[in-house]
């Protein structure tokens, strides 16, 4: 079994959602399962991101359970069309969420943390569709009410998932190739990383624009989870990071 997380960019639309679905295929080929995690998609000026279900009301700043409430909404509208258009290529796929999927919180709305994971569900889905697609971002309290993990939380749902299942390892795909010597949008010609420890990762995450959450790879080390960084729209190796 092996975790694959599609961020905001890669689930953008259907021209790049097209890549997902061939990246799930060659995972299923080539490790049996695949747990697909999803972000909300696009980014900030598409309706349904994050920062743009944010924007819905002024009044979610009264109440930070009907903020994440709503902002929940985003991953879940993305596993729906992810599902949808797997269908429609000839995979067949589950959908879980909210309480479905196991994933329990804990914490402060928008800043939660995942309490424990139960992988019985997810288990027993996976007997039956080889694909199973999860809502990043987000999970369950001990009263049933949703709690977001931060910016960047779908990567801790991914590497938390990847270590309750005992995945091989999570994959993260991006608009770059893999883990860049330097940010590409400041140097130019930046080189591919093609192997990193994790503790020679963690610093490059403290920058404005982490190529994945810290929280989550600070989590990958204590499930001793490897992690695999690799660009969505190529074939080509990326970059792995290994506890």
């Amino acid at each position: 079994m092996i975790i694959q997380k599609f961020g905001g960019v890669a689930m953008r639309d259907e021209e790049m959602r097209l890549n997902c679905i061939n990246h799930i295929k060659d995972g299923l080929k080539e490790f049996g399962d695949v747990v697909v995690v999803v972000s909300a998609i696009g980014r900030y000026g598409d309706p349904y991101s994050t920062d743009s279900l944010l924007q819905l009301t002024d009044a979610f700043s009264s109440s930070a359970a009907a903020s994440d409430l709503a902002v929940s909404c985003g991953e879940l509208i993305a596993a729906a069309v992810m599902s949808a258009e797997l269908a429609r290529a000839g995979v067949a796929n589950t959908v879980l969420h909210g309480i479905q999927a196991g994933v329990m919180a804990a914490g402060k709305f928008g800043d939660g943390t995942i309490d424990y994971i139960d992988p019985v569900p997810i288990l027993k889905s996976l007997e039956l569709t080889r694909c199973v697609i999860i809502p990043g971002f987000q999970g369950i309290d001990k009263n049933g009410q949703v709690i977001t993990l931060g910016r960047g939380g779908s990567d801790l749902s991914a590497i938390a998932l990847a270590g309750a299942l005992q995945a091989s390892h999570a994959e993260f795909f991006k608009d770059v190739p893999g883990v860049m010597t330097h940010d590409p949008r400041e140097v130019e010609n930046p080189r591919k990383l093609d192997l990193l420890k994790m503790d020679e990762f963690i610093p490059l995450l403290d920058s404005a624009r982490p190529i994945i959450q810290k929280r989550a790879a600070l989590h990958a080390i204590k499930t001793a989870t490897p992690l695999y960084i690799r660009g969505i729209a190529s074939t080509e190796p990326g970059t792995w990071v290994m506890p």
